[in-house]
């Protein structure tokens, strides 16, 4: 099949800061590209920045022209949503528009993240996002440490007022990932963060992330947000690392009680922290290549790509 996959960031998305935002679909859609190719497909990537990076062997940088395709998957919102394109397409969604106040026109095309936000749209359609172990370091061994990653522009719908009571109330140490497209909110979150705990180590991407996450006991995802996937939680469990999430959007779905912990109350927060060492890493890290596996993304993108070509 010959695809073309339409992206509107910097590739590859894995050298750019979380801050810049949209990273997490990016590097979703650098991954799936990955995967279609060596699924044996031929992929064209039309991005709409410029790159003189090295694609992964099968993939070929497009220009604007789509007629060449069988496919074409949306990665973005462009000029296709208002007049689509004479070939069969279709668009992923990662993230709840309503809830972020977008605009949209929903289209029966539309290819959910995960099937609790189709579900909120009353579509049926979806495809679970996927990660490259590769990137990623398993470990088995763990330190003294739980690991809190998020945009910090976003800290409060991240959780990060749950993060810093679980520190305040076990005095354990939490590890604060990431960086703030406005320097008054990092302060911010700085002056949060004083006598606690907590340490912040700023942006970690690409080795240095692949090290906190393998290294932390836990990964703590208490989003207060109707989170869409929660790419962090498969990245989590690639490196053998146990999740505790909040009970919000999709956590539910994507983490099963032999990985970590779903909770409701700040008695469920303390009750998993003390009892993390009842996760197996390796449990971890098998239902991430079972489930969170690159591959079996492509794979089941493919699936709907040849749903979409059939309708047409």
């Amino acid at each position: 099949m010959r695809i073309l996959v339409s992206s509107n960031h910097h590739y590859p998305a894995r050298d750019y800061p979380a801050s810049a935002g949209g990273i997490a679909s990016a590097r979703v859609t650098d991954w799936l590209v990955k995967g279609l190719a060596e699924l044996g497909h031929e992929v064209l990537y039309r991005l709409s920045q410029p790159t003189t990076a090295k694609l992964p062997p099968g993939v070929t940088l497009a220009s604007g022209s789509v007629s060449e395709a069988e496919v074409l998957h949306l990665q973005n919102i462009g000029l296709e949503e208002i007049d689509p394109p004479p070939l069969p397409w279709v668009k992923s969604v990662h993230v709840d528009l309503k809830a972020r106040g977008r605009n949209y026109l929903i289209r029966d095309n539309w290819i959910f993240v995960s099937r609790t936000l189709a579900e909120s749209y009353k579509r049926n359609r979806y495809v679970l996002n996927g990660v490259d172990p590769d990137e990623y370091i398993y470990s088995e061994t763990k330190r003294n440490y739980f690991l809190f990653i998020c945009t910090l522009d976003r800290a409060e719908e991240k959780g990060l007022d749950v993060v810093l009571s679980i520190a305040t109330k076990t005095g354990c140490e939490i590890i604060i990932a990431g960086s703030a497209a406005h320097q008054h909110v990092l302060e911010e979150v700085k002056a949060k963060c004083r006598g606690t705990n907590v340490r912040l180590v700023g942006e970690i991407k690409g080795e240095a992330k692949a090290e906190w996450l393998a290294g932390a006991k836990a990964l703590l995802f208490p989003t207060q947000f109707n989170e869409a996937f929660g790419l962090v939680m498969a990245e989590a469990l690639m490196s053998g690392t146990p999740v505790i999430c909040s009970d919000r959007g999709a956590c539910r779905e994507i983490i099963s009680a032999d990985v970590g912990f779903v909770c409701e109350t700040e008695t469920d927060y303390l009750d998993a922290i003390n009892r993390i060492g009842e996760v197996a890493p390796a449990a971890c890290r098998a239902k991430a290549l079972k489930d969170y596996h690159y591959l079996r993304m492509a794979r089941d993108y493919v699936k709907e790509y040849e749903k979409e070509i059939e309708r047409e």
